[in-house]
């Protein structure tokens, strides 16, 4: 952000300046005093592919528990000289973490969690096909020991995330599948995936294409009770899973550390 006063002070004096144009001159003029030249000279070095494995963050992006988000201009290029707004909305918006304490009284919060377990190797578990057939779909332990049996061991620490096909249907109907009864319909995990996945390995998280861990009809929230309460956490609504190979991917999980979060809207990106 600039000092105070710094737009008001080049209005006063009658010249134009865009945000974007003050950060690049007075920001790259003070990076110049700080690096050497050959650290501003090189460029950075990306190695393999890195995948973004988030949405959008709209005010119309489904939400399982109201409100939807809302957001508002605060300040616009003319007069205030940049652009802000300001949004509502609540922690378990768009593509977002579960964290424990979401579920758990007592869970740790999102400021809990330590760096090292958002950093964690990324596994696919591909249940398009059955969920094709029925939209209360759920990864099962048979699913787990297929997919082990076609790629080994799932690793230690893994985000063990559930791809149905389900982010290719945003923007209908279909996302949410809500009957005429108020019913979600929409894949998930079963409870005795996530006693798998905590029992016989040690995955760190589980993810999901749709709005819930629990697949759509559920109204225990078994897998959300089960997996949070073994102080780990959930990522929902992840894109593009079927952009990225089913193991030898890292996921970053880059929730904002807010006072007391529950969870929260992440940007979770896969590199390999």
């Amino acid at each position: 952000m600039c000092l105070p006063g710094t737009m008001e002070t080049v209005r006063e004096n009658g010249a134009s300046v865009s945000r974007r144009g003050l950060l690049a001159g007075g920001g790259a003029a003070a990076l110049a005093a700080m690096l050497p030249g050959e650290a501003l000279a090189q460029k950075p070095k990306h190695r393999g592919r890195v995948v973004d494995l988030t949405h959008e963050f709209t005010t119309d992006f489904p939400v399982y528990t109201p409100p939807q988000a809302t957001r508002r201009t605060i300040a616009t290029y003319n007069p205030d000289g940049y652009h802000a707004q300001e949004w509502t909305f609540g922690e378990h918006t768009s593509t977002h973490m579960d964290a424990p304490g979401h579920f758990i009284e007592g869970g740790r919060f999102v400021t809990q969690l330590k760096p090292a377990e958002l950093v964690v190797p990324i596994v696919v578990v591909d249940i398009a096909a059955k969920a094709r057939k029925n939209a209360d779909a759920e990864v099962t332990p048979d699913d787990l020991k297929k997919w082990e049996r076609k790629h080994g061991k799932i690793p230690a620490g893994a985000l063990v995330a559930m791809y149905s096909g389900w982010a290719s249907k945003l923007g209908t109907p279909a996302f949410t599948g809500k009957d005429a009864a108020g019913v979600f319909h929409f894949p998930g995990f079963s409870a005795d995936a996530v006693d798998e996945l905590i029992k016989g390995r040690r995955a760190a998280a589980i993810g999901v294409d749709t709005l819930s861990l629990d697949n759509g009809p559920s109204t225990t929230f078994a897998a959300h009770v089960k997996w949070l309460g073994a102080d780990k956490y959930g990522v929902e609504c992840m894109k593009n899973l079927d952009k990225i190979p089913a193991t030898g991917a890292t996921a970053t999980v880059g929730v904002i550390p807010w006072q007391q979060g529950s969870g929260g809207p992440a940007r979770v990106l896969a590199t390999y």
